[in-house]
């Protein structure tokens, strides 16, 4: 399991276009992929999920992979939340 803590850098947050890239890729993985903020711990795979959490620019969320491919999933899913792809 990886859960590391990560910055919202993205000048908009985490809005819905990069929600649901996040969403759309984490989906492609077979890890569990969580995101918490606040207490509050939703899939990485529910737009509604992610969109709940209200994360604008540097908000900080755990990421949370785990499962077969948690090393790829932790490292593609970063990115998005640093506002990198």
């Amino acid at each position: 399991m990886i859960k590391k803590p990560i910055e919202i850098l993205n000048e908009n947050g985490l809005h819905a276009l990069p929600a649901s890239r996040f969403v759309r890729l984490a989906e492609k993985f077979k890890s569990d992929v969580t995101l918490e903020k606040e207490d509050i711990e939703v899939s990485g795979k529910s737009i509604m999920g992610i969109l709940t959490l209200a994360c604008e620019k540097g908000s900080i969320v755990i990421l949370t992979c785990e499962g077969k491919d948690e090393k790829d999933a932790f490292k593609t899913l970063r990115k998005i939340l640093e506002g990198h792809d």
